[in-house]
């Protein structure tokens, strides 16, 4: 029987001739995918363990990818059945960006931030977003001190390492805007004064896709400010049941510990860096990003910030996988995360039904995948 790759996890997929040149759900991972023979060669770079998808172990040869190990295995203790997940929360904490997670309630979002600070041994806080919170409720407010005669600034609950912000979409744009300069510079400013946040910092905020009343929706240059965006979804049916006899008695976050050190997490945040991105890995991203710009469907392309997220994404993936450099696969698997929420659709496009992942595809079928020799590797 004839074979292609999936779109999204890059498993094999056989299937009957009656079946070519049709759209079917891949048996790995689910996602709808063209089931098209290979025009382009898939690229093989020799490595003592071939590379894997999402879902497979980190080959673990080195320091990044033992601590991130350490962590998705300890988050996993809590969190059933979504590994893939947990590697792409990893990734955008160790390519030191921010996380939107849109999702229904009761999936465990507030849960996975909270056992990823507890498994870093970090600080954690829990913004409650509603529309009467203000900014000086998340940053902090001067206090008159009597007793000294000043006013002493007091910490809000923007100073921590991990915070979540919740329903963010229910704050108004002011309060919403105050998280802005946190996410960029990683500071505070408040009476003229900066205020350093504490290292390193990761803004995880929640959104629910349902319910739109009462709520103020994120604008886009906002939304381009989270690296990535991920959706938890519901588990299958025998995570499901792991999940109930795992709660039985008592929470296993309660008994969490951590497993690595914030300073551990600084140092492969900064290793990060060393990943090699070949030149052609470059144009590649680039290509891709300008025939966003270009695209009929498309109002809205991606931003030279969208190439620098995509890049910087692919070196954190690549570490977490004991890799010292970039692939184009890696390209494939991290694009629509972290350009689903920056690329708009056109009304008539919407009207369509028309979804981004596909343009996503049509964008990957449109450019010419890279071929890297054996020298790429190190």
């Amino acid at each position: 029987m004839p074979k292609c790759h999936c779109h999204h996890c890059q498993q094999p997929i056989e299937y009957p001739d009656e079946l070519a040149g049709k759209e079917t759900a891949c048996p790995h991972c689910g996602a709808t995918t063209l089931l098209e023979g290979e025009s382009v060669p898939r690229i093989r770079i020799p490595k003592p363990q071939p590379r894997g998808p999402v879902e497979r172990e980190s080959s673990g040869d080195s320091e990044v990818a033992r601590t991130a190990q350490k962590v998705r295995e300890n988050i996993e203790q809590v969190i059933v059945g979504k590994s893939n997940e947990i590697t792409l929360t990893l990734t955008a904490y160790l390519a030191q960006g921010h996380i939107l997670l849109e999702d229904v309630p009761g999936v465990a979002k507030t849960m996975l931030a909270r056992s990823l600070a507890q498994s870093i041994g970090g600080s954690f806080k829990r913004i409650q977003c509603t529309p009467d919170l203000l900014p000086n409720d998340i940053t902090g407010t001067s206090i008159f001190n009597p007793k000294t005669t000043e006013f002493e600034f007091r910490h809000g609950p923007l100073f921590a390492q991990i915070v979540l912000a919740d329903e963010i979409n229910r704050a108004t744009p002011r309060a919403q805007s105050a998280l802005l300069e946190a996410m960029a510079e990683h500071k505070v400013t408040a009476d003229g004064v900066n205020h350093e946040l504490t290292a390193p910092f990761l803004l995880i905020a929640t959104q629910n896709p349902i319910d739109h009343q009462g709520t103020f929706p994120l604008p886009e240059a906002q939304l381009d400010r989270f690296l990535i965006r991920l959706s938890l979804g519901y588990p299958d049916t025998d995570q499901e049941v792991v999940l109930l006899n795992r709660l039985r008695s008592r929470h296993p976050i309660e008994n969490l510990n951590p497993v690595v050190e914030a300073a551990e997490i600084q140092q492969a945040q900064a290793a990060i860096c060393e990943v090699r991105v070949d030149d052609k890995i470059a144009q590649y991203v680039v290509h891709l990003i300008q025939a966003s710009r270009q695209h009929h469907d498309l109002s809205l392309g991606g931003s030279p910030r969208a190439s620098l997220a995509l890049v910087r994404c692919a070196q954190a993936y690549a570490a977490i996988h004991g890799y010292d450099y970039v692939m184009p696969d890696d390209i494939k698997r991290l694009a629509p995360f972290v350009l689903g929420h920056r690329l708009i659709l056109r009304p008539e496009s919407r009207l369509r039904k028309k979804k981004v992942q596909e343009v996503l595809e049509e964008l990957f079928r449109s450019i010419s995948v890279p071929t890297l020799d054996s020298g790429t590797s190190r």
